[in-house]
């Protein structure tokens, strides 16, 4: 089965720039075999990670950024694929 991870900030105006390097430099350990990061506007950064596991598997997440680069806390959501991949 597979899972997709979604991690979702919005950083405080005008750090946007910020809150994108810090979300790349974010390890994750074992590494998902697939890793994606977005940004949109109102400077929000979007990580969605795949991992080969069930929907309750205990898996690695990014963590909350300090709170001088958000605005609020960061939104999390599990999905597993429907689609057979």
């Amino acid at each position: 089965m597979t899972v997709a991870l979604m991690w979702e900030a919005r950083a405080v105006a005008g750090r946007g720039e910020d809150l994108l390097a810090w979300a790349r430099a974010q390890e994750l350990t074992p590494p998902p075999p697939r890793r994606e990061t977005f940004r949109a506007p109102e400077d929000r950064v979007l990580v969605i990670t795949w991992w080969d596991a069930d929907l309750a598997a205990e898996l690695p997440e990014l963590p909350e950024p300090g709170r001088e680069l958000v605005t609020r806390a960061v939104h999390r959501w599990r999905f597993e694929s429907v689609d057979g991949g």
